[in-house]
């Protein structure tokens, strides 16, 4: 770890980036898909620097300002719209964390990002668009009525997206060994976010779509679970498409701005809609902070669920009316 300042002393030339960031990251428990959003955060971050030959290690929060204003200028080339607030904060968030680690080696004295002025997102909106049950339901018919070679593994992945809730870089990072049995219950294990190990039960729905499709990958095969036909791992992106697809053959309205996360969006509405307990869905989805959650629950502002009707009814049946 010595090296480090004196590799960070090169950024300014261009030399040393590579190894400072991946000493970051190797300090951080981060899922692989963590991992490569915060190289892609700080290349992006470093790539503006250099195009303006201004030194990262001498950059003052000025500076980022400057970058974020940019950064929430530019178009998303896949929905034609400005980068949302929360991408913008995500990818400032991710350069404060790079920051933070070269004041810790001393390498800078303090993180130029902790002054900017980052974009505000309210953690009672979430920008995803999400989907009803009755939309997922057409999207999980739309992919059982699927013919071809990959029907079978395109169904269990959606399957397992819809409901389990994963995100999707949980989806595609699961290996054959992650899908076993626990006590009765037919199970996965994943990394979620943080790096933190995490364990879910597979639905029936799930366990048939995931055993049919078992049933035709090459036998004994290990490591990846999701492969193409080529045997490499399937990305996030193809499940993006895949999604979209589906979507679209179900006839949802809005199919090209959904993501996988839509379903993910949709598992925590349905489930606090069929009155499962707020803490239940935050362990289900891995959200450290049940704030994430109720973000995700669309249904909350609901006037039915307002707890003057419980009341209310708690009252009448007190009075014996």
């Amino acid at each position: 770890m010595s090296l480090v300042p004196r590799q960070a002393g090169g950024l300014a030339r261009g030399g040393g980036a590579e190894q400072v960031t991946e000493a970051w990251l190797a300090n951080r428990r981060l899922s692989e898909h963590t991992r490569a959003a915060y190289r892609r955060d700080v290349a992006g971050w470093l790539g503006w620097c250099a195009a303006r030959e201004l030194d990262p290690l001498r950059a003052s929060f000025l500076e980022v300002n400057a970058y974020a204003r940019e950064v929430e200028s530019r178009v998303d080339p896949r929905s034609g719209r400005r980068l949302s607030a929360a991408t913008v904060a995500r990818k400032l968030s991710g350069v404060s964390s790079w920051y933070d680690f070269l004041v810790k080696v001393g390498a800078v004295q303090a993180n130029p990002v902790g002054g900017a002025d980052r974009p505000y997102v309210s953690r009672d909106h979430s920008a995803t668009v999400g989907l009803s049950a009755e939309q997922v339901d057409a999207v999980l018919a739309a992919a059982e009525a699927e013919q071809g070679a990959a029907a079978v593994r395109h169904r269990a992945m959606v399957t397992v997206l819809a409901e389990l809730g994963l995100r999707v870089g949980e989806l595609v990072g699961l290996d054959v060994g992650d899908v076993g049995a626990e006590r009765g219950h037919r199970t996965v294990r994943f990394v979620g976010k943080g790096g933190r190990p995490r364990r879910r039960v597979l639905t029936p729905g799930a366990a048939a779509a995931l055993d049919a499709y078992l049933a035709v990958r090459p036998a004994g095969a290990q490591g990846p679970l999701f492969v193409t036909a080529s045997g490499a791992r399937v990305d996030r992106h193809a499940v993006f498409r895949l999604v979209r697809r589906l979507a679209r053959a179900a006839g949802v309205d809005g199919w090209e701005r959904l993501s996988p996360h839509s379903l993910r969006h949709a598992f925590a509405t349905s489930a606090r809609a069929e009155g499962v307990p707020l803490e239940d869905v935050q362990d289900a989805l891995g959200h450290a902070d049940p704030r994430t959650t109720r973000r995700y629950d669309r249904d909350r502002h609901n006037l039915d669920r307002d707890p003057a009707y419980t009341l209310a009814a708690a009252r009448v049946r007190r009075a014996g009316l």
